[in-house]
């Protein structure tokens, strides 16, 4: 008997891979979590039912997360991290020797256990001396916080269940509060490709857009993802992504990337006519 994942992308549209073993399968007081091994694509994690990352191509999301805004800023210190129980985000904030301090807020404190456990690609730093990990709602927590940190990334799940606070105006408007005066946002963006999911990434945008004075979305292939063309927002008080972007500087770094470079960081705010449009009609 052969043992498939698979997930509605729309009514219409499934996504399949074969799956040799489920390793892992639990309700946790907040969603379902569980952990598949296959032969394409290692293993992988979803939340209720929906793919979150797979061993293959994770590092594309992770690295475009994380890399775009630190090679804009010019000096990382202090960063927030909203969801990311995978520790993917994590993993690559680390590669920085610049900044001091990471606080993760995840509010489901079994992701983590589960990822610590069966995740080791993703959870390998977790426990750097510079990662506080709080198991909280991300909403609340972002209420506290006034002029305190230099990036935000917001790791979150759709705009639905757990994460659906991590979408709203109000959210948006604390982040702001909560990034000091030259301060970075960064969230997944959702894709622009069928009709559901572009107009959660239409409301999601119109929202964060009403929040701050610079705001670009940009884009990369992700391949397990719904239609594969993900999308990520880039928000700002100061820096825009592009103008105030610093290729040489970055590359000195000398940071090691399986997707992320200098070249692509500028094609990725190049986005389609029809993505713009959308963006277009909210703005």
């Amino acid at each position: 008997m052969e043992l498939w994942f698979t997930e509605c992308h729309t009514p219409d549209v499934k996504f399949s891979i074969k799956v040799n073993e489920q390793l892992f399968s639990v309700q946790s007081d907040f969603q379902r979590i569980d952990v598949f091994e296959s032969k394409e694509f290692g293993r992988f994690l979803t939340l209720d039912g929906y793919m979150m990352l797979t061993e293959k191509d994770e590092f594309i999301y992770h690295e475009m997360m994380v890399h775009v805004p630190m090679a804009v800023h010019p000096c990382v210190k202090n960063v927030l991290v909203i969801g990311a129980g995978d520790g993917g985000v994590v993993r690559e904030l680390v590669k920085y020797n610049t900044i001091e301090n990471i606080d993760m807020v995840e509010i489901d404190e079994l992701v983590v256990q589960v990822c610590k456990k069966y995740l080791p690609f993703t959870s390998c730093c977790l426990d750097d001396e510079r990662v506080h990990i709080t198991y909280q709602d991300g909403l609340k927590y972002v209420r506290t916080c006034e002029d305190k940190y230099d990036l935000i990334i917001v790791d979150s799940t759709d705009p639905f269940g757990p994460g659906e606070g991590l979408f709203t105006k109000e959210f948006y408007g604390n982040c702001c509060k909560a990034l000091k005066s030259d301060g970075i946002i960064v969230n997944q963006h959702e894709s622009p490709f069928y009709k559901d999911d572009s107009l959660a990434m239409q409301r999601a945008h119109k929202k964060i857009v009403e929040s701050f004075g610079i705001s670009k979305v940009y884009q990369a292939h992700i391949p397990t993802y719904p239609s594969g063309h993900w999308l990520f927002g880039f928000s700002s008080k100061k820096y825009h992504p592009t103008r105030d972007f610093d290729g040489t500087k970055w590359d000195m770094l000398g940071i090691k990337t399986k997707y992320y470079n200098t070249r692509l960081h500028v094609g990725a705010f190049a986005l389609p006519n029809y993505v713009e449009e959308l963006l277009r009609d909210v703005e």
